[in-house]
């Protein structure tokens, strides 16, 4: 059974850091491009950040770029999102996207 479980979100006051977290299970990662989507209440679901294969190619929204860092460890079949600077804008609730399947989500709220 291919599942994505995010952790990792919570509540910070603006210009903090989290780091999110997604474990793959039911495949290996090393295979598939994957990538880190938001849906902020009231709002569509938009793309933040994907990685390719190995590595090498990294995407951003372009408001988050300079502050979010997306990376891999295929060994542990785990995907990351270091989040800096944060926004209170950067509120929503943050998906891993992969091989056709999505997580369950974890929620960051950004509030003084």
């Amino acid at each position: 059974q291919i599942q994505l479980v995010e952790s990792g979100g919570g509540l910070v006051q603006p210009g903090g850091s989290l780091r999110l977290s997604c474990v793959a299970s039911g495949f290996t990662l090393d295979y598939y491009a994957i990538g880190w989507i938001r849906q902020a209440p009231g709002k569509e679901r938009e793309a933040v950040s994907a990685i390719g294969i190995g590595g090498d190619l990294r995407t951003y929204k372009d408001s988050v770029k300079g502050r979010f860092t997306i990376s891999r460890d295929d060994a542990a079949d785990t995907l990351y999102l270091q989040m800096d600077s944060l926004k209170p804008e950067d509120t929503a609730v943050y998906f891993c996207q992969g091989n056709g399947a999505q997580g369950q989500g974890t929620q960051v709220t950004v509030s003084s």
